[in-house]
């Protein structure tokens, strides 16, 4: 792995960052597609790459990636609920939120899922998690459980049972991190995003 590519790190790059680091070579196009073929840089998708870590010794991370391979985006639904560690279940599609339409990639490093949200809803319950050299925007649990109720289309809370039922039985949530969350995100969800009626019906859950 040489320096110029080294300086990249772990961070999703256009073709055109990578052709940027080699100004001497008159086709800096055809050392891209060496580097493909060589195996230093993989293709996310047309135009994306990410450094190989089995060349880099670069860890990379999906978080990362999810955020840059399709934009304006941030990780939520099961994904950030299994990040923070309150369902047991992995997950296997790596799930995200855009104002966008909804779209699904398939890359060689997993699958990427993104499904649509208003421009009111995204930015509510949204943080920047620091790792190091690099930073992801990701839902707070609070925003991460709202979207996965809203992108279910069997989940209808009406009743406080139902609630019970589909947290402790249907996606075995943490029930005493559930307990800690923040009734102020619910209800600025309630305001601008899909299934209020549920989310209600949760927040009453949670304040009983």
């Amino acid at each position: 792995m040489n320096r110029q590519l080294s300086e990249i790190g772990a961070i999703p790059v256009t073709t055109s960052i990578i052709e940027s680091l080699y100004p001497e070579l008159k086709s800096a196009e055809k050392k891209v597609t060496w580097l493909e073929k060589q195996g230093f840089i993989i293709r996310l998708k047309r135009g994306l790459y990410v450094l190989n870590p089995e060349h880099s010794g670069k860890t990379l991370s999906s978080e990362l990636i999810a955020n840059h391979l399709y934009t304006p985006s941030y990780i939520s639904m099961s994904t950030a609920l299994r990040y923070y560690g309150l369902i047991p279940e992995a997950v296997y599609i790596h799930q995200s939120m855009t104002v966008k339409h909804s779209r699904s990639f398939q890359t060689p490093l997993g699958n990427y899922d993104y499904k649509y949200i208003s421009r009111n809803a995204f930015y509510v319950g949204v943080r920047s998690m620091h790792m190091g050299d690099y930073a992801f925007l990701i839902a707070s649990p609070e925003k991460a459980l709202c979207d996965l109720i809203a992108n279910s289309s069997k989940v209808n809370l009406r009743f406080l049972k139902d609630v019970e039922n589909y947290l402790e039985h249907d996606i075995r949530m943490d029930m005493d991190e559930f307990y800690k969350m923040d009734a102020t995100i619910f209800e600025d969800y309630i305001k601008v995003g899909k299934k209020a009626d549920s989310i209600s019906t949760l927040l009453k859950f949670l304040r009983r």
